[in-house]
């Protein structure tokens, strides 16, 4: 039975990843550094701030130290609000289904972008009242694709809803774009839906669903189609998704 509901941002709910793309290269084009747009979304696109840059300088053989990272989140972070700051982002759709799932389940963010961006974007659309809380970049030491991040929302959800039955890590849908958050989600225990906003449907085959756009999407259609899933798991004498494995994480309310 699904319980709870934790939403990627970027490219999931917002068309922002365009604009993540743009920003990254106009932080490094003084490093003298260009990231190729498909080899961003091939195999950055998902990563936290830090982790693209850490990556992409330690490729380039160059300083990766906190410091110099820290000037350059600032520099992309300068650019990217600027870029927001006249643009509606809110993808087609995005609101009828967030408000859908708001409806019957409780709902968090777990993002790889900044607390303040993630903020903005979801007051100005009219959503964050939707949201129980976000989990962003700076909330956790590793970024996507480990699964710190819907763990952290996980526990907070615990934490804020603690009168209640705790949630456990099966009993929750994370609506994902890339192949990172994909593993994450996996890997936190919990099931996955994949929308082929950022990258092709055979890059994000090892979701549980796989849709084209969250345009359209029918929350029961998706809820039918992760039973069937897990009935055909059963039936073929697969093991079923690491969620329903014994040790599965837990939002459990303080003692």
């Amino acid at each position: 039975m699904i319980r709870a509901v934790i939403f990627d941002l970027d490219g999931t709910l917002v068309d922002t990843e365009r604009l993540h793309f743009a920003a990254f290269n106009e932080a490094l084009r003084p490093e003298g550094i260009e990231i190729p747009r498909d080899e961003y979304f091939a195999r950055l696109i998902g990563l936290s701030d830090h982790d693209c840059f850490a990556t992409v300088l330690r490729e380039n053989r160059m300083d990766a130290g906190a410091e110099h990272i820290a000037g350059l989140i600032a520099r992309k972070t300068a650019v990217y609000q600027a870029m927001l700051a006249d643009r509606e982002v809110l993808y087609p759709g995005a609101e009828k289904f967030a408000r859908e799932c708001a409806h019957r389940f409780p709902l968090m963010i777990a993002t790889g972008t900044l607390r303040a961006e993630a903020e903005a974007i979801l007051r100005r659309a009219g959503l964050r009242e939707l949201f129980v809380d976000i989990i962003a970049a700076e909330d956790v030491e590793r970024g996507k694709p480990e699964p710190d991040g819907f763990i952290a929302a996980l526990g907070r959800l615990g934490l804020i809803l603690r009168r209640r039955d705790p949630i456990r890590a099966h009993e929750c849908i994370a609506v994902e774009d890339t192949r990172a958050g994909i593993e994450a989600a996996h890997r936190a225990g919990m099931k996955a839906i994949a929308l082929c906003h950022s990258a092709p449907a055979a890059d994000l085959a090892a979701a549980d669903v796989v849709r084209d756009s969250i345009c359209g999407l029918d929350l029961d259609e998706i809820l039918r189609a992760l039973r069937r899933g897990d009935l055909l798991r059963l039936r073929s004498g697969q093991a079923l998704h690491p969620m329903l494995r014994p040790r599965s994480v837990v939002a459990r309310s303080p003692s």
